[in-house]
């Protein structure tokens, strides 16, 4: 087969790795645009560009994925499928051009957690199991008939980079087996309406700043749920003292607070804990506004209070 690969971020590059190494014939690789990042604003290029050019690899950049330059660039490749992991929304023009469709590799178990941040949204509902899904894509997002789909359980001090690693892993293998059954015929498509009803699914929208604010008023264990579902980005935040003060990890504690919630305790060397409304969170990793991340003694050590 000749397949073309759309990804951007680390996650898709497991995915693409898992393709050459197994022998696949990847013929391009297309990904975002280089972009302005860090200090100096030098550009950035995308990780799977990185490890595409590493390979020799032909790699496309399409600034609008309907340019009719750029459609006319896929043409020419001929490619029989396209894989899609991490990567934007496509046009019909786009998804449906290879004879055998375009395969999406998406980190839930579909249709549970459909959207833009699924690992995180998993962890903040305090789920127990997540997984990986491959499926074709089709006109609405995240809706296409799935063709493989495996379990990866959630571990109870897994955050959202420890869950992001093990689904990345399991859905490159994932892939090799959808390919396996695409080549030799044996998969049944399933369509997303039958497996859950409409009115139990689960979303899992981008998550944008607002969201990320710690509510001390709820119970310790949605606190600590949408820490590790934010940890380590974008970052559950609250505020010391006026600054911003991101948390990245913290521990549960339940007991009756004697202080408001929101309000914290601390000895200044060695815990510092908010309440909230059935408890404390201890925090254990932190990065105050203006300094880098640190453990909470090396903080203690050297914030006034």
């Amino acid at each position: 087969m000749r397949i073309i690969f759309m990804g951007t971020p680390d996650f898709a590059v497991a995915s693409l790795d898992a393709l050459v190494q197994s022998g696949e014939n990847i013929v391009a690789v297309v990904t975002a645009p280089d972009k302005p990042a860090g200090r100096g604003q030098k550009l950035h290029q995308s990780a799977v560009k990185v490890y595409a050019e590493a390979h020799g690899i032909p790699v496309l950049q399409p600034v609008k994925l309907r340019d009719p330059d750029f459609l006319e660039e896929l043409r020419i490749y001929q490619a029989d499928l396209q894989v899609v992991v991490a990567f934007r929304m496509l046009p019909e023009a786009v998804w449906n051009m290879p004879p055998y469709g375009t395969i999406n590799v998406h980190a839930s178990l579909l249709p549970q957690y459909r959207g833009a941040a699924p690992i995180n949204h998993a962890i903040i509902n305090g789920e127990k199991v997540s997984g990986v899904s491959t499926f074709l894509l089709q006109h609405e997002i995240d809706t296409g008939n799935i063709l493989l789909s495996e379990q990866v359980a959630i571990a109870p001090d897994d955050n959202a980079g420890i869950l992001h690693d093990k689904l990345m892993h399991t859905g490159a293998q994932l892939l090799l087996k959808t390919l396996t059954g695409l080549k030799t015929n044996t998969l049944t498509p399933k369509a997303q309406s039958t497996l859950i009803p409409e009115s139990k699914l689960k979303h899992a929208p981008k998550i944008f700043k607002e969201n990320c604010q710690i509510d001390w008023n709820q119970d310790v264990d949605t606190i600590y749920n949408l820490i590790r579902g934010l940890s380590p980005y974008p970052t559950a935040y609250t505020y010391l003292d006026n600054k911003v003060l991101k948390i990245y990890m913290g521990t549960k504690e339940y007991s009756t607070p004697d202080i408001t919630p929101g309000d914290y305790k601390t000895d200044g060397k060695s815990y510092l804990k908010f309440a909230s409304n059935n408890g404390y969170i201890n925090v254990v990793q932190l990065q105050i506004e203006g300094k880098k991340k640190m453990e909470i003694i090396d903080f203690l050590r050297g914030y006034r209070f």
